[in-house]
């Protein structure tokens, strides 16, 4: 879960998407694994028999013969991945099943805390971690937003771009404009993602200016982080910016929150995986753009109106 800054102004993940210390490899940041929660969300019909799938053959033999693909996500965070009706559903899920054809084995989604993502993928629980995961320089590297080591970091396939943005109560009753109109006051925010560290960042930038800083609210998932907001015990909240807009366009029926300001600092989402995975990486770039290729990326993204983070081709590691 990407992430960067108002949407994020000074940037932040995913998520951008990003949110906070940044979480690596041996954790997101810095907590492990919450109870986990297992659902099949968007997975793909083709099995480990479906060897006639373009990209099949490319495929780790481990997973070739398990003829799935275990992903973990954090579904709390629509549209990109929630769960509905029992199951894990959203952008990430449908391009998941779309990447699952064109390779012949199902991704098998499994919900846990965003910021336990990364060292469960590391400890040989996921194949891969995705979850709106902004790629960044540090969590490639294994570093906290300090710049201490805390594990060997992760490679990343990049499928998606979005910037950080504002969420307000609806009529924005304080006039927030910008992440600069945030200095002294309270803002709520999800733990462990890119735009945690963004705000962090623009609280520092807040007292060098001579302002107070931000009462910056962290929580462990984004719904109780909007819920702060709602309530008013927060003037705003910031997330990815797809996940912003949908929070105001279905919030209420959208008479809760609105956005304000423009998304900014847009990065990649990418799908993590172990380093020491190389084969799985090159080959998940690989479908990436043979889905892209097809059009089917493009048709996922226009069923959950999240065009504006489309990309024209896979990157490995375009995170900075």
């Amino acid at each position: 879960m990407t992430a960067s800054s108002t949407r994020r102004t000074t940037a932040a993940r995913t998520r951008t998407a990003a949110v906070g210390a940044i979480a690596v490899a041996g954790a997101l940041i810095l907590t492990g694994c919450g109870d986990q929660t297992d659902s099949g969300g968007g997975s793909s019909k083709e099995s480990s028999s479906s060897s006639s799938a373009p990209l099949f053959d490319k495929l780790p033999a481990k997973i070739q013969k398990a003829g799935v693909i275990k992903v973990g996500t954090n579904a709390e965070y629509a549209p990109m991945e929630y769960q509905e009706g029992g199951k894990i559903v959203g952008v990430d899920p449908d391009i998941a099943a779309a990447l699952g054809k064109q390779l012949g084995v199902e991704f098998q989604f499994t919900s846990g805390s965003f910021d336990g993502l990364i060292s469960s993928l590391n400890s040989g629980r996921y194949d891969v971690a995705m979850s709106s995961i902004t790629d960044t320089k540090a969590r490639q590297e294994g570093l906290d937003d300090k710049g201490k080591k805390l594990g060997p970091g992760v490679d990343f396939v990049d499928y998606f771009t979005a910037g950080t943005a504002i969420y307000v109560q609806k009529g924005n009753p304080k006039k927030i404009g910008s992440i600069e109109d945030l200095c002294g006051q309270k803002v709520a925010v999800q733990h462990g993602t890119t735009y945690e560290q963004a705000l962090q960042k623009q609280s520092k930038a807040c007292t060098t200016a001579g302002k107070k800083k931000l009462d910056i609210e962290a929580f462990d998932n984004d719904t109780e982080a909007q819920t702060r907001e709602k309530s008013g015990g927060a003037v705003a909240g910031v997330n990815d910016y797809p996940v912003a807009v949908d929070i105001a366009r279905k919030a209420d029926g959208g008479n809760a929150f609105e956005v304000v300001g423009e998304q900014v600092d847009a990065g990649p989402f990418g799908i993590a995986v172990n380093k020491e995975n190389k084969e799985l990486t090159s080959v998940l770039e690989a479908a990436v753009n043979a889905i892209i290729k097809d059009g089917t990326y493009k048709k996922v993204l226009d069923k959950w109106g999240a065009q504006t983070g489309a990309v024209d081709q896979a990157a490995v590691n375009g995170g900075k």
